[in-house]
């Protein structure tokens, strides 16, 4: 029996918050020490638009969530979730997105 604990999204959630498509994508670049101008400039958009990604003053569309995805090589099911789970909670609908 295993005594260690099991930290995942549930439990960020709880201590954190939810978890958005712009906490996701900051944390990446922070974690990869790269500057939001050189970071935008790989993802192909504009510094601001990171910027408001990152803030949450944007959602991305599922096709941006996408192709930000591929540019990441990181699996486009999971950042397409999470743009469509900021677009259900800023609607202030609370529903679960999940990708079958």
């Amino acid at each position: 029996m295993s005594t260690k604990k099991q930290y995942g999204t549930k439990e960020f959630a709880k201590e954190f918050g939810p978890l958005t498509f712009g906490d996701a994508l900051s944390s990446h670049r922070l974690g990869e020490e790269i500057s939001q101008k050189e970071f935008a400039v790989f993802l192909g958009i504009s510094p601001q638009s990171l910027c408001d990604i990152e803030k949450g003053r944007k959602i991305p569309s599922p096709s941006r969530a996408a192709k930000i995805a591929r540019q990441l090589q990181q699996p486009e099911t999971f950042w397409i979730r999470l743009a469509f789970q900021d677009m259900l909670r800023k609607e202030q609908l609370d529903y679960k997105v999940s990708v079958a």
